[in-house]
């Protein structure tokens, strides 16, 4: 068996607002291999954002990582300190973060800002750094790069912004990389390019990747394995095949029951998951879908479900699996 490259273990990470406590990721496991493509699926608010953050330390206040492990080969990131944690950010994780307009720093070229991370982890020379730096920009795409490499952010589309940090995610070969909703806010036609680049790039690294989407399309055409997250929680994970061909948590069912497919032949309305999802301020006990889900249980009311594995690495978290029920 692999030896799994990330493992995160019972993470929880907690905001504390006026309201109440916020539990943002509230015990999330999973494990990544080498060369292993990972989707973490859920709607706005799931946790998923949060998730990716904590593995690299980026987490202010007022939300701090209350519990839990995040182990890099034989490493445990959370008892690394700040300077120990700033030596594998960029270098042997790599983040491509949603919005490229606020990841990229508006008053320096793109190129030096690929250029920084280079000199900084790799210990490169200035003129080396910005040979390195084209490089990397042609390599994702960027026409003429000689002459982009002293562009600034705001000279470029949204999409070749989005190119710009994959270049600069990728300058070090990262053994892991994270992207968090890459193709937010972009047209389908750039989505596709953006998505194809960077699956082009995990294979060339050989690098883990961890993809943030809410977009199932996506997931059945990248994932190896999909994590679903509700309110915080783990629901379901396991391989993408088992997730798309047998989803066993309500919620998964109701993700997919709500894609629209060419071949449907059902002539009702759009399915949608009934309810609105749960802000976990303060959650009460039991299960956190439970107010939206036609299958609940009296126990779903005050104990919290456990994931239980349903076929080898296939896990979910339903008191229905428990009980030998079915959604």
């Amino acid at each position: 068996m692999v030896e799994p490259i990330l493992k995160v273990e019972g993470l929880k990470t907690h905001f504390k607002l006026r309201e109440g406590m916020l539990k943002a990721v509230d015990g999330i496991s999973f494990s990544l291999a080498p060369d292993e493509v990972l989707c973490i699926v859920g709607e706005s608010g799931s946790g998923k954002s949060v998730t990716a953050q904590s593995i690299l330390r980026l987490i202010d206040p007022p939300g701090h990582i209350v519990e839990g492990h995040i182990r890099y080969r034989d490493k445990d990131l959370l008892a690394l300190s700040e300077r120990e944690m700033e030596k594998i950010r960029g270098d042997r994780i790599g983040m491509i973060f949603q919005d490229p307009m606020t990841s990229l720093n508006p008053v320096f070229t793109i190129g030096e800002q690929i250029s920084e991370g280079l000199r900084e982890h790799l210990d490169l020379k200035k003129n080396e750094a910005k040979s390195r730096a084209i490089e990397l920009l042609r390599s994702v795409g960027i026409p003429h790069p000689e002459e982009r490499y002293r562009d600034y952010p705001h000279h470029f589309s949204g999409g070749m912004r989005q190119r710009v940090l994959i270049a600069a995610a990728i300058a070090c070969e990262p053994d892991i990389l994270i992207a968090d909703e890459p193709t937010t806010a972009l047209d389908v036609t750039i989505q596709a390019q953006i998505l194809k680049l960077l699956a082009d790039v995990q294979k060339r690294l050989n690098s883990a990747l961890i993809l943030i989407t809410h977009d199932l399309g996506v997931v059945a055409s990248m994932a190896d394995r999909v994590l679903v997250m509700y309110a915080g929680e783990m629901v379901e994970y396991g391989d993408v095949k088992t997730i798309f061909e047998d989803p066993k948590h309500p919620y998964t069912i109701g993700l997919m029951n709500s894609v629209i497919r060419l071949d449907d032949q059902r002539d009702d309305e759009l399915r949608s998951i009934r309810g609105t999802p749960l802000v976990p301020i303060n959650p009460p006990p039991g299960c956190s879908f439970r107010s939206r889900c036609d299958a609940a249980l009296g126990v779903c009311e005050s104990e919290k479900p456990r994931p239980s594995s349903v076929d080898g690495g296939h896990l979910v978290s339903c008191h229905l699996m428990r009980q030998g029920g079915a959604p």
